[in-house]
């Protein structure tokens, strides 16, 4: 079977397993769910941290974005924010099947839109940073953006806001959301898989290799690195608009600009399965994902020991990620010649012996 074959067979063996999911563990619909943004972050993440070099600390800043600016869409469009938000918990505003579902979907795009802006308007800061100090840069802007909305009454600041109910039964809700976060990442997951077959993966990872060589070759570093953090804004904006929808309920800190969970998770998740690759970021986020699930349900109280024990691991034997390790010991497997080992030790023998 030839390559192609294989990897078209592999891609309608995923989607058929994700159609089917929510129907075979319909008690697991939100955690399903959930593994869907989780490989979306990680393909994200990946744009900038795998591909470009660039190890961004601070992508979920555009999470955060969409979710606020999906649900100011979805309110606002039919009652006024602030009002709203002040009368929390004594009013209760019921919105029409027709209204929800057109906010829903005109939020969504808003949030995508906002976060493509965002990310132009701060790459001019923060690009102008490189290593570590870039890392530093965007966790303290996706910090200050948290810290700024907890401060901001209109938007309910610290106390929270509640997103319109849904027109509908708990398990279309469920199933309804569920296939919202599927097609988003299978959406960005075919999106990148293009992306990466033109001359902008090139580009990229001439950034990575070595930024000076790169400008001096004529390629518009900045231009392709805000690109590529405009991309990733995107589809974070997109994840955060559904994640808030989801949970019904957001707050600045830890629902909305997580950057001690979500924001750390986009990055390991990368390092498991693989920088740099597209599968990888699927197979690190969809590992990392049962892991933490069983552990969170399993070992309570010890969920970050166990989660401390993977980096390690992680670090110390997979230090190219489970693909990377998995591609060089198995090369044939991923299309990679290999030369036949006694041949190489026959060259050997007779270069010793002129």
């Amino acid at each position: 079977m030839s390559g192609n074959a294989t990897q078209n067979l592999l891609h309608g063996a995923i989607l058929v397993a994700g159609i089917a999911a929510p129907f075979l563990f319909p008690n697991y619909s939100f955690q399903l769910a959930l593994l869907w943004i989780m490989i979306l972050f990680a393909l994200t993440w990946d744009i900038l941290g795998g591909q470009m070099g660039y190890n961004s600390l601070g992508n979920i800043l555009f999470f955060g974005a969409g979710m606020y600016a999906c649900t100011v869409v979805q309110i606002g469009l039919y009652y006024d924010v602030g009002a709203y938000t002040s009368a929390f918990g004594a009013v209760k505003v019921d919105f029409t099947p027709d209204q929800y579902f057109t906010g829903l979907f005109l939020g969504i795009a808003v949030a995508a839109l906002l976060s493509m802006v965002l990310a132009v308007l701060f790459g001019w800061i923060v690009f102008g940073l490189r290593g570590p100090y870039f890392a530093i840069g965007t966790l303290g802007v996706a910090i200050a953006a948290g810290e700024l909305i907890s401060a901001w009454e209109w938007v309910g600041a610290g106390g929270g806001i509640s997103l319109p109910t849904y027109p509908g039964e708990p398990d279309a809700r469920a199933n309804f959301f569920y296939f919202l976060c599927m097609a988003s990442a299978v959406a960005t997951f075919a999106f990148l898989k293009w992306l990466y077959s033109t001359r902008f993966k090139l580009a990229i990872n001439a950034i990575r290799d070595d930024e000076e060589k790169a400008e001096a070759m004529g390629i518009h570093t900045t231009r392709y690195k805000t690109v590529a953090w405009t991309i990733a804004a995107f589809f974070l904006g997109i994840s955060g608009a559904l994640f808030g929808n989801m949970t019904g309920f957001i707050e600045p800190l830890e629902v909305a600009f997580p950057t001690v969970t979500f924001g750390i998770f986009m990055v390991l998740m990368v390092l498991l399965g693989g920088k740099g690759t597209l599968w990888g970021p699927v197979l690190g986020a969809a590992l990392f994902h049962l892991i933490k699930e069983v552990t969170w349900t399993h070992l309570l109280g010890w969920q970050w020991v166990a989660l401390g024990l993977l980096i390690i691991v992680n670090v110390v034997y997979f230090q190219q990620g489970i693909l990377g390790w998995a591609r060089d010991r198995w090369p044939e497997l991923f299309g990679i010649r290999v030369e036949d080992r006694q041949a190489k030790a026959g060259v050997g023998q007779a270069e010793a012996a002129e």
